[in-house]
């Protein structure tokens, strides 16, 4: 029996958890639905209400009933789709990110010598570049650039668990880490020691870097990190947690790099 107390934000978060488990991008979904991506994401988001007929379109796309999709006894755990959808499994995107060290390595070497001259270019700033290259290549490719965790700090994302892989680079004379001041303020700096192997980097990868680099490398510290906090996968995380990849197809103009199918 399902409940009338649902709220459109619960009904969103249901689609969107289903959608996930599925393996469907928002684009995808909408093309199966015939509803624009916008649609969907604001459905998602619970900023827009569902029809009846809609309604039925979802259940069916996700293998669920109208009836469990809106009944109090709703669970994720509980539906097994990949069983049922052989076919569609071997697609799925992976949304959990597994640190790639070598990839990491060769990025942030490839920032560093690109922009390590500008004097602007602190701690601060390299996090966002990173930040930015990892989630921006995650939203058009809906595959993993490093795999690297950010968690929302006050200053904006900041990589989760890299001390040990830039000491490593420190130790292996990759990098070298110094303080200095910057317009009167602290500033944290690295350096490249050796050159990046661009041969470890696709020319998608590199492509999306170097649109970051062009973008941001010119930013203060605060700048960027007053943008990078109305970045949605940023607004729509809790204080300290790590930021969901999945966030970056909630994004809207200016942070979304993607062109959708928006015809509907």
């Amino acid at each position: 029996m399902y409940t009338t107390m649902l709220t459109q934000k619960e009904l969103g978060k249901r689609i969107s958890e289903l959608r996930k488990i599925k393996g469907y991008s928002q684009d995808e979904l909408s093309k199966l639905l015939d509803i624009s991506r916008p649609s969907i994401t604001q459905i998602e988001l619970g900023r827009r209400n569902v029809t009846v007929i809609e309604l039925m379109k979802v259940a069916d796309c996700l293998s669920v009933s109208v009836d469990y999709l809106l009944s109090d006894d709703f669970v994720i755990d509980d539906i097994n789709m990949f069983e049922t959808d052989s076919e569609n499994n071997k697609d799925i995107r992976v949304a959990i990110p597994e640190l790639n060290v070598n990839k990491f390595r060769e990025v942030l070497l490839y920032i560093l010598e690109r922009c390590a001259g500008k004097p602007n270019v602190g701690e601060t700033l390299l996090y966002k570049l990173l930040y930015f290259s990892d989630f921006n290549y995650y939203e058009i490719y809906e595959e993993h650039l490093t795999g690297a965790e950010y968690r929302k700090l006050p200053f904006g994302p900041v990589p989760h668990r890299l001390d040990s892989v830039i000491m490593q680079m420190i130790d292996s004379k990759m990098i070298d880490r110094f303080k200095t001041e910057y317009h009167g303020f602290p500033q944290t700096r690295y350096i490249p020691l050796i050159k990046p192997d661009l041969r470890n980097l696709k020319a998608s990868e590199k492509d999306v870097v170097d649109k970051v680099i062009d973008q941001y490398s010119d930013w203060s510290a605060s700048a960027i990190s007053e943008y990078s906090h109305k970045d949605m996968p940023w607004i729509a995380s809790k204080d300290g947690e790590v930021i969901d990849y999945e966030l970056v197809f909630y994004r809207e103009h200016p942070y979304s790099v993607r062109t959708y199918s928006d015809d509907n």
